[in-house]
């Protein structure tokens, strides 16, 4: 089970600020789509250059033109770039074959996707690595987690296979882990955090639990990333 952080409110210099305070112990950075509307792919570029060994995640929410655009965000060196699910077949299938022949990873948002079961299931044959049901934050604002739509995508798919985004933090993620997804993702609970290091090792920690029956101390990973 991964972590995974969404930094979406915040520029390239925010953004690698961030990373710089927890790149040893996340397991994925996600540079989001504000932040790709605003500067394309120099975060993502830039992320990659600072932190070579960082895995980051592209939120490209491609829909249409799936080679041409992957490709893009291949060349920028992301290392998961995410397609919507409600996209055609066609473009799904060509964003995975794209991303794979980089040997990179592609993960389907079911971001407004209303019959998650029936649509995981046919994604996943268009060859994707991971699902992800995500609550908008827009309707997070009336109440609604993406907890029950977990339920139905774990019922549906290999749980390896599974992501899970909306509103998650260190005070719901027991209610996440539960049902085993192989990334769970946190954005403002993260970002947001008085201290984005504590808060991470925090969450990392809860995760662990999960495998272990006790809480593990997080491990830094030791290599060294790149300089500007």
């Amino acid at each position: 089970m991964k972590l995974q952080i969404a930094i979406d409110i915040a520029d390239t210099n925010e953004a690698l600020e961030i990373a710089g305070k927890i790149y040893d112990i996340i397991d994925i950075v996600e540079i989001g789509t504000p932040m790709i509307i605003m500067e394309g792919l120099a975060p993502v570029k830039a992320m990659k250059k600072r932190f070579p060994g960082l895995m980051v995640l592209a939120d490209t929410k491609i829909v249409d033109g799936g080679e041409l655009e992957c490709r893009y965000a291949c060349d920028a060196g992301a290392d998961i770039v995410t397609v919507l699910a409600m996209a055609a077949d066609e473009t799904v299938e060509i964003v995975a074959a794209t991303a794979h022949r980089y040997g990179r990873m592609v993960m389907a948002d079911l971001i407004g996707v209303t019959n998650i079961a029936d649509r995981a299931r046919q994604i996943e044959r268009l060859g994707v690595d991971y699902i992800c049901v995500h609550t908008a934050a827009d309707v997070q604002k009336k109440g609604r987690t993406p907890l029950g739509d977990l339920r139905l995508l774990t019922a549906a798919i290999p749980a390896d296979k599974t992501a899970v985004a909306g509103g998650i933090s260190i005070k719901t993620i027991d209610e996440y882990k539960d049902m085993n997804p192989a990334i769970i993702i946190s954005g403002s609970a993260l970002t947001r955090a008085p201290d984005v290091r504590a808060a991470t090792k925090e969450m990392k920690a809860a995760i662990a639990v999960k495998h272990q029956n006790k809480t593990t101390p997080v491990r830094e990973r030791s290599w060294e990333h790149g300089k500007t």
